[in-house]
């Protein structure tokens, strides 16, 4: 079973989620919390597979409740609810350590999914995210020196895969892409993961984009 902590400070929301998971046979909510506060004692309790963490929230926000929980455990995986309204938050959220995002109108068969996604330690980051998320690092232009240096490290495969999940793609449409075994791209994932000290896929796409290895059109 996928056990999932709700963050959210609407009720209707954290029910109607809640209501959706528990119907999943593989998913069980094990709690909920009003606000990121309550989300960082309730993880550190229950030690939740996913956190389904709002942004918006009175007390501690989402980014910053985001934060503490992955600083305490670099396992920890938070799935961020957002809308298209606050797309300026995905890049923050990404780099406080978030897992993935999921849109706050999802189906439940796309939050069940999500869950499991993330629950797996695949980034969950939607073309329609993505996009964004490139547009944001051309926006703010220069690409981080540090990032660009440590490219190096990785061999020419690494570094095509490596742009490959920044572009979204799962191990499985990798794969497919590289005409190779989905075995061979989880190991190159895990090389490169290890080479350039991150901890998940997410971590991994947000290097790409400050090495500039992804770029709008590219």
């Amino acid at each position: 079973m996928i056990r999932v902590l709700i963050v959210d400070d609407q009720v209707m929301v954290r029910e109607g989620f809640s209501v959706l998971l528990n119907a999943m046979p593989d998913i069980e909510v094990v709690g909920e919390a009003v606000d990121g506060r309550q989300a960082v004692a309730k993880v550190g309790e229950l030690r939740p597979d996913v956190v389904l963490m709002d942004i918006r929230m009175p007390e501690m926000n989402g980014l910053e409740a985001t934060r503490e929980i992955v600083a305490a455990d670099a396992d920890a995986k938070v799935l961020v609810l957002t809308t298209f309204d606050l797309d300026e938050y995905v890049y923050q959220a990404l780099r406080s350590g978030a897992s993935g995002f999921l849109l706050k109108d999802a189906s439940a068969g796309q939050l069940a999914d999500g869950v499991r996604v993330v629950a797996s330690g695949e980034a969950l980051l939607a073309p329609t995210v993505t996009k964004r998320l490139i547009s944001e690092f051309s926006r703010l232009g220069t690409p981080r020196a540090p990032a660009q240096e440590r490219i190096g490290e990785l061999t020419e495969r690494e570094t095509e895969v490596l742009v490959l999940v920044a572009q979204g793609l799962s191990n499985g449409e990798i794969a497919e892409h590289l005409v190779v075994a989905e075995s061979t791209v989880k190991t190159h994932v895990s090389r490169i993961l290890v080479k350039l000290g991150l901890r998940d896929r997410t971590q991994a796409a947000v290097f790409a984009y400050e090495a500039r290895l992804v770029t709008p059109g590219g």
